[in-house]
């Protein structure tokens, strides 16, 4: 992998990974768009650490009350009432349950099977028409303060549902979170920090895989040098698209992105069947 392609890929990544267009699938197609290298689900998860250090940075403080009052809870043995730095830590670990077992599960069909494009372009659009749906039919009426356990466990049971390129991470849970009745701020926001622990975790095994000469790639080897690019660059442009999703779900909708999701996923489907890409 050249220079030029890990500082490409890196810049879409962070850009597209908090976004609910789906970053994984943004990886897939535009280097078969070029005629370019798949460059495999591992260094999508490992270029997801950059997205992730980003995140981490971007709710440090967020993160720091959640962990302090969820392991007082914790040592309380629940004898008193969990506030909502507790609670939210609680529904953290609950939702990563589901991704953490079918990942496992499922891991050799997500590196390699679920990587076809026209699986990719299908998802794209269905999941960009269900985001439209939870914007338009979502009560929208609950803030973060009011976020429950089912909350949790619904929105971690669709964020298991982003293992296929396509889906979208935020999309599902974010479009998860609009169908409970959460609003668009709060879904975004628990959207983020409930991603936290599973992409680390993903990324940090694939990582170690890398290191040790093992796994499989699902694509070409793109070397260390277009990793750590790709890695920084993803970093940067990751918290800048945090920044400005929370701040333009204040006053608009999804319309946008699922707008996008539909037509780039018509035109894989279209460049698919025409032979175009492969």
């Amino acid at each position: 992998m050249s220079a030029l392609e890990a500082i490409l890929l890196g810049l879409l990544q962070g850009l597209t990974e908090f976004l609910p267009v789906s970053s994984s699938a943004h990886l897939r197609v535009f280097p078969a768009f070029f005629g370019l290298p798949d460059p495999g689900a591992a260094f999508t998860a490992v270029v997801q650490l950059g997205t992730m250090t980003a995140e981490l940075w971007f709710f440090r403080r967020d993160l720091q009350r959640i962990a302090r009052a969820w392991l007082a809870h914790v040592r309380a043995l629940g004898r008193r009432a969990a506030n909502l730095d507790a609670r939210l830590g609680w529904f953290i670990v609950l939702g990563t349950i589901p991704i953490s077992v079918f990942g496992l599960a499922f891991e050799d069909s997500i590196e390699n099977g679920a990587r076809n494009l026209t699986l990719i372009g299908s998802t794209l659009i269905v999941f960009g028409l269900i985001l439209l749906a939870a914007d338009r039919l979502g009560p929208k009426v609950r803030p973060l303060e009011r976020i429950r356990t089912r909350d949790g466990l619904l929105m971690g049971l669709a964020q298991a549902l982003a293992l296929v390129p396509g889906v979208s991470r935020s999309g599902a849970t974010i479009s998860a979170g609009l169908f409970l009745g959460l609003d668009r701020v709060a879904a975004a926001r628990f959207s983020f920090l409930l991603s936290i622990p599973a992409v680390v975790l993903s990324g940090g095994l694939q990582f170690f895989s890398l290191l040790l000469g093992g796994g499989d790639s699902g694509g070409a080897d793109p070397g260390w040098g277009a990793i750590a690019i790709a890695t920084l660059l993803a970093f940067a442009s990751g918290y800048a698209a945090i920044a400005f999703l929370l701040r333009f779900l204040v006053s608009h909708t999804f319309d946008v992105f699922v707008v996008y999701r539909v037509a780039l996923g018509t035109l894989v489907l279209v460049l698919v069947a025409a032979g175009a890409i492969t």
